[in-house]
């Protein structure tokens, strides 16, 4: 009978070990996430992965640089360009509904020290950020885009995790997108008075 490493060609070890490590996190959270774990759960042997992911640290920023493009899918899904604050609004509760949907992803991405120098991650986060330049860009073409989009960004993703942590209230998404809107309407409020979400 062949090894299950012998039945992995042209990457899908790769892939193996990274829905392993997906469904590890999604049952343990990163704590309990090796390397040898992710082994044992896709089938291969111990030594498998490394021809992968050298360290754990790489296989996190593999994991993390994956959750990146998920959320941009998600983001583009909600609104693929917006130009209003109510369209910017409906983005803002994509992501914190990403991170209410996938916790442990989430997470990694964000809470979990990544290899910065992993170009996969390197490129996904860019993509992110970029995408909210445009879309600061697009809402408030006056506003100094890189100032307002770390603002932004920052207040979305604060709100992202009260709601993991269980600060705010994420009993259901008429709730959560309830505060997420009102934070965003208010901040737009405050840096354009004549933005009114919604209208």
């Amino acid at each position: 009978m062949s090894r299950a490493s012998d039945s992995y060609h042209h990457g899908d070890l790769r892939a193996a070990c990274l829905r392993a490590a997906r469904e590890l996190l999604e049952e343990d959270g990163s704590a309990g996430l090796s390397l040898r774990a992710v082994a044992r759960r896709a089938g291969v042997s111990a030594t498998a992965p490394y021809r992968h992911y050298p360290d754990r640290e790489a296989l996190l920023s593999a994991v993390a640089a994956e959750g990146y493009r998920e959320l941009a899918a998600d983001l583009t899904a909600a609104h693929p360009s917006p130009t209003t604050p109510d369209e910017l609004a409906a983005v803002a509760v994509a992501y914190v509904r990403f991170a209410l949907d996938h916790p442990a992803m989430f997470r990694v991405m964000f809470a979990e020290p990544c290899d910065p120098t992993n170009e996969d991650r390197v490129a996904a986060t860019a993509a992110i950020s970029q995408y909210v330049r445009d879309i600061v860009r697009g809402v408030l073409p006056a506003a100094d885009p890189e100032a307002l989009s770390t603002a932004v960004w920052a207040l979305v993703h604060g709100l992202a995790f009260l709601h993991l942590d269980g600060k705010l209230d994420a009993s259901t998404p008429e709730a959560v997108s309830g505060q997420v809107r009102g934070a965003v309407a208010a901040m737009l409020a405050a840096t354009a008075p004549s933005a009114q979400v919604g209208a």
